[in-house]
């Protein structure tokens, strides 16, 4: 779920930033190989750095992995949450996070799908990951539709954001990764719908 927009970065990184750069290099092995084939001497060919320094920052592949995961979900909160102003009109706020969203993943379709399609790959931990994911999203969710749409229960966010994501995966999988902002009219109306009912 890493894309330009969303590529994971770390301001803390200082010592030449090569976390940041073994992020990057395993966005970059996962597009080339897919997850299972993926080696850590991947890793470290792609960002430029050796095999000890990779060790020095992650213990695995699967960790390496995670971070990518965790850090592209958290950027990609970011600009959903900057698009949608708290100050505009409910439905105003749904049509440019859904167009934000989807942009951000159309951005880098080879490294969305990758990601998207490979995190079964990387163990129950990477789901756990997905889940909290999804849940920071739906309690976005939560905090913007209090001011003007109905009210949502924890678990009608929930929903909302999983249909959403489906929408997403099921154009991932159908080889539409670069052309997710066309589901962007079809996403927003089900969002809206689903705050109205």
């Amino acid at each position: 779920m890493t894309t330009a927009a969303v590529r994971p970065t770390n301001p803390d990184d200082t010592a030449g930033g090569h976390r940041s750069r073994l992020l990057s290099g395993m966005g970059a092995a996962l597009v080339e190989k897919g997850y299972g084939a993926v080696t850590i001497a991947d890793i470290a060919r792609h960002a430029r750095v050796s095999k000890r320094t990779f060790y020095e920052h992650f213990a695995d592949k699967q960790e390496c992995f995670l971070a990518v995961y965790a850090a592209a979900s958290d950027r990609l909160l970011r600009v959903v949450a900057e698009a949608a102003r708290p100050e505009m009109d409910w439905r105003d706020q749904v049509r440019t996070a859904v167009h934000a969203y989807l942009s951000a993943l159309q951005s880098d379709p080879a490294l969305t799908r990758a990601m998207l399609l490979e995190l079964p790959s990387a163990g129950p931990e990477a789901l756990r990951l997905r889940r909290r994911g999804q849940q920071d999203f739906a309690a976005l969710l939560l905090e913007r539709v209090e001011q003007g749409a109905r009210q949502l229960s924890p678990a009608m966010a929930t929903a909302v954001i999983g249909g959403l994501n489906e929408l997403v995966l099921e154009a991932v999988e159908d080889g539409r990764a670069d052309r997710l902002t066309d589901l962007s009219g079809e996403a927003t109306d089900f969002v809206r719908a689903a705050l109205m009912a």
